[in-house]
């Protein structure tokens, strides 16, 4: 007699066995075609389902059924789970709400739902990379890839993977093996995690966002303090941000697991900080209440900002900083890292210069946290902002940015928002409005980019920034942030290489 196989979540791991298993990928975008490819080559029966029957789903779809893999497109096939199949796992894509008809189902019928970060962690090997995981609303694609230059200057195979760079299965089971992962990870790959045991872990800020998905803050703060679930060495948080405090003191952790402060000011024990200009390490030397590493000076970041490091900058190189001590990572090796790091595109990007104006794409910057971070960046800017706000409150931005603010060019097809909080919150300042028209294709959106960039250009003063940080989402004029960000750098430098002609 045959005995049944055994169940996927009963299986034992580190390295889980998928061979056998009946797997139901969720999505069909980086992480699940990553999952697909994974485990088919390791055995596992996969079928994956999506919505969109795109032409790019489509080609990806040959790939995979050339190895057996099927693929089923189309919003049929996403309404329930699939009645001609058995399903002993469902491995879903981020975006899928929990309330989602198919989730919800799969919940009922007892199969287990993971993320992809959920499934790599139970199939990498015990003696796989360490995981050094970030979350937070803002921040942590910088935090993150700050970490990876850090630790590859220590001379060790890094990568930032997550939602960032490669997915975490292809960097778990990478087959010439990391040293380390810099993890990226968003509240809705946590919120289908259960056990992810970094060896260290950061929650960089939590304020309001994607509360339609989680459905009050409460629960979206839950889902990024996961992240601290298990940590082996450091829990990283601000000492400013009295939430992700509570969200360490709350976490399950291993035993000796160690909670490390990060502050702007002067650093106390078991704190990363700044002493007159220097980055400074007292958690992780020998005597931490009389000594004190320097990782650095603040000169180090200074190419991170049109007029120096920002502190948002500052704070997450403070943050990557303490993830790379706690693994070990020396302080010149810190130093290094941070000197050689540069931006990501759409993040305070110095995209252009003419005249003694800065044009800064910070694209990236799609809610007002975010934005306030931009702003801070700069001694006087001309902020073209705008776009769905997703009825986030405008009202403290527009206050601490206010003595910074040249004049604001207003983008998006709804400017209400923020011409209510510019007039309660700073009403001398200049608004212009650049006229809503139709934005259905490129050429229209590059115009609709390239009068906004005019217009802020012609209000700017020599030493101004012309800054791109929308405190908005994109998607009412946009096709996505990158596209946003793309057309403000075009056209920024069109109009320098032209003033430049004009001077030459």
């Amino acid at each position: 007699m045959t005995s049944a196989p055994v169940p996927v979540h009963e299986r034992p791991w580190p390295g889980l066995d998928v061979a056998g298993v009946r797997i139901l990928v969720l999505g069909f975008g980086v992480s699940g075609y990553a999952v697909a490819d994974q485990t088919m080559q390791r055995g596992a029966h996969v079928l994956v389902l999506d919505g969109a029957d795109s032409p790019r789903n489509r080609d990806r779809a040959r790939v995979l059924e050339v190895f057996d893999v099927e693929v089923r497109l189309g919003p049929e096939h996403v309404a329930a789970l699939p009645e001609d199949r058995p399903v002993d796992l469902v491995v879903t894509s981020p975006g899928w709400r929990p309330d989602q008809p198919l989730l919800v189902q799969a919940a009922a019928a007892g199969i287990p739902v993971w993320s992809e970060i959920e499934l790599a962690r139970r199939m990498q090997s015990a003696d796989g990379p360490a995981w050094l995981g970030i979350t937070g609303t803002n921040g942590k694609t910088t935090a993150v890839t700050m970490l990876e230059s850090i630790l590859r200057a220590e001379g060790l195979r890094a990568v930032a993977c997550g939602n960032v760079g490669l997915p975490v299965i292809e960097a778990a089971l990478d087959p010439e093996g990391f040293d380390v992962l810099a993890v990226e990870l968003s509240s809705f790959q946590l919120h289908w995690t259960e056990h992810l045991l970094c060896e260290s872990a950061a929650v960089l800020n939590i304020s309001e966002d994607h509360l339609d998905w989680h459905g009050s803050l409460e629960e979206y703060a839950r889902a990024k303090g996961r992240i601290y679930e298990g940590v082996q060495i450091a829990c990283v948080y601000s000492t400013s941000d009295e939430t992700t405090r509570h969200l360490v003191e709350d976490a399950d952790v291993a035993e000796g697991a160690r909670a490390i402060g990060i502050t702007l000011g002067v650093p106390g024990l078991s704190e990363l900080g700044v002493v007159d200009g220097m980055l400074v390490d007292r958690a992780f030397v020998e005597d931490r209440r009389r000594q004190a590493a320097e990782l650095g000076e603040l000169s180090d970041l200074a190419h991170l900002g049109a007029h120096g490091a920002p502190p948002h900058m500052v704070f997450n190189a403070l943050a990557a900083a303490a993830l790379a001590r706690a693994h070990g990572v020396s302080a010149a090796a810190v130093r290094e890292g941070l000197r050689g790091y540069r931006a990501g595109s759409h993040r305070s990007e110095l995209v252009a210069e003419h005249g003694g104006i800065a044009f800064i794409d910070d694209s990236k910057a799609t809610n007002p946290d975010a934005a306030r971070a931009a702003l801070a960046g700069v001694s006087s800017a001309v902020w073209i902002a705008g776009g769905l706000t997703k009825g986030a409150d405008l009202d403290p931005l527009v206050v601490a940015a206010a003595g910074r603010l040249r004049a604001v060019v207003l983008i998006g097809a709804d400017d209400a928002p923020f011409q209510e909080a510019l007039r309660r919150g700073a009403p001398d300042v200049p608004v212009h409005r650049i006229a809503p028209e139709d934005a259905s294709d490129d050429l229209s959106r590059a115009r609709l980019m390239d009068a906004a960039v005019r217009a802020a250009a012609s209000l700017a003063h020599p030493g101004d920034a012309v800054l791109l940080a929308p405190a908005a989402a994109s998607m009412d004029q946009f096709t996505d942030y990158g596209q946003r960000g793309e057309l403000f750098a075009s056209s920024a430098r069109a109009l320098a290489s032209a003033a430049q002609e004009e001077q030459g």
